[in-house]
């Protein structure tokens, strides 16, 4: 051990959090409706697997750009050579108009200002390279991303403060709760170098406000600090409000080529809005000239390859699919979410309003056996082995209230996602009977077994080669 670096001898990855452990588990006794019916389906993967027909029809039509050809003839060699850490123009045009078409045409970007990073995990953490130092900190409205403590302060020595947003008003950012978190950074002598959202919310499921984008605009001119939008979800709003990106607020208000121009910074990704997180395709967007330097220097250490960007960028390009892309996905994303808070309902669980994402943030407080994050702790680990479905705590998130859960219903079959259902409400049933604290057993899961074999669930797939994604 001592002859290891510090940094590969802490824990300040965060893998020994709730959110990690709960895969760790799953990966032990993954379900399988014919080999292992009583193992654990999950629902702690936020993955978009809804709309593979449709890319898997355009890769059928479209044999050129999978073959790696330019008007029929090879371009392998062309594309196993390139190496330029700017990446190839055309697909840089095509994800900019892409991210656009996802904007509502309401914003203009500029392929220039594009770095391509090998996902958002990268994106998020160039960019705080960029903008902050060890020992620097960054303000994030809670609940967020349990990813981001290690993808925020793990390598780069960043410290991360909660801005506090709780139940009483939807856990909406407000002016006093951003204020708060400033000076509890100055009292423990941490240096605010910015702010980071995520829009849609990661766990939430709901887009910020315009009223919040502004708030946030405000603040970080006042204060003279960054803003990072990490937008990975913007493709999947599926309900009203409409998505409002930080680049629409900025151009609404004139700041084009201002001081406040150059201090905030988009995230992206492909990962969610095509379903496709083992393309590690990310990117950065920004108007700060220098930002964008180094960050496409830093992009060497996580490049896309360029067959990627070949392919993806024939894809992008053909609008017609795109548009149609965009909009059955979202119809089958509001579709699954109705699907899980009827579920849900039925066992007496109710849900935050929500209107994007691939998830749901859900309220157990009424399950718990005191308001503790103890309690919260108690009840995830009867979910995950007793029940059989691994979700996430809300401590996990650093949700300052005990007994929020996020759950996720894009990542599986409407069969299994029914039968997930089905087990939570025998839990929550089961749970009622013995006053919270009594013990499920093979109660449980002879109920659970009976009934699914009178329903005659037909899986259209397995659970066995995920790996972790956000």
């Amino acid at each position: 051990m001592k002859l290891l670096s510090k940094k590969v001898k802490s824990n300040a990855h965060g893998q020994d959090s709730s959110y990690f452990l709960g895969w760790q588990e799953y990966e032990k006794n993954p379900y399988n409706e014919v080999r292992n019916p009583r193992g654990i389906i999950q629902m702690g993967l936020a993955e978009n697997q809804l709309s593979f027909d449709l890319l898997e029809s355009w890769l059928a039509q479209n044999p050129d750009a999978v073959g790696f050809k330019k008007n029929g003839e090879s371009i392998f060699k062309e594309l196993a050579l390139f190496q330029d850490y700017h990446g190839l123009p055309a697909f840089k045009n095509a994800l900019a108009e892409f991210m656009e078409e996802i904007r509502g045409n309401k914003v203009r970007l500029d392929s220039e200002n594009l770095v391509l990073t090998a996902g958002a995990t990268s994106a998020n953490e160039t960019l705080i390279f960029c903008l902050a130092d060890p020992g620097d900190a960054f303000l994030l409205p809670t609940p967020y991303y349990p990813g981001f403590d290690r993808d925020l302060k793990w390598r780069t020595g960043v410290e991360i403060v909660s801005i506090q947003c709780n139940s009483s008003n939807g856990f909406r950012i407000t002016g006093s709760a951003l204020e708060e978190a400033y000076q509890e950074a100055e009292r423990r002598n941490l240096k605010v170098k910015g702010v980071l959202v995520t829009n849609p919310s990661n766990p939430l499921g709901i887009t910020l406000s315009l009223h919040e984008l502004n708030l946030l605009v405000d603040f970080i001119d006042a204060k003279g600090i960054h803003l990072i939008s990490d937008e990975i979800y913007s493709g999947l709003v599926f309900n009203l409000p409409d998505f409002v990106s930080i680049m629409e607020v900025l151009m609404n208000k004139n700041y084009m080529n201002t001081q406040i121009w150059n201090q905030i910074h988009l995230v992206y990704s492909l990962s969610k809005d095509l379903g496709i997180p083992g393309f590690r395709v990310g990117a950065i967007y920004s108007s700060n000239e220098m930002v964008v330097s180094a960050a496409t220097k830093m992009s060497s250490f996580g490049l896309v390859s360029s067959q990627t960007q070949y392919l993806l960028s024939a894809m992008l390009s053909d609008k017609k699919f795109t548009k149609t892309y965009v909009s059955e996905n979202r119809k089958r994303l509001k579709h699954r979410q109705e699907m899980l808070i009827r579920g849900l309902g039925n066992a007496g669980i109710g849900c935050l309003k929500s209107n994007a994402g691939l998830f749901c943030w859900v309220d157990m407080r009424h399950l718990l056996s005191s308001n503790t994050f103890e309690a919260e702790m108690e009840i995830w680990k009867k979910i995950i082995y007793e029940v059989g479905l691994n979700i996430s705590p809300g401590s996990s998130c650093h949700c300052p209230e005990p007994g929020w859960f996020r759950v996720c219903f894009a990542n599986m079959s409407e069969e299994a996602l029914n039968h997930a259902m089905q087990r939570i409400n025998v839990f929550v049933n089961s749970e009622c009977k013995t006053n919270v604290n009594g013990h499920i057993g093979n109660q449980f899961w002879n109920k659970t077994l009976r009934r699914k074999s009178l329903a005659n669930w037909v899986f259209r797939q397995s659970f066995h080669d995920y790996k972790c994604q956000r």
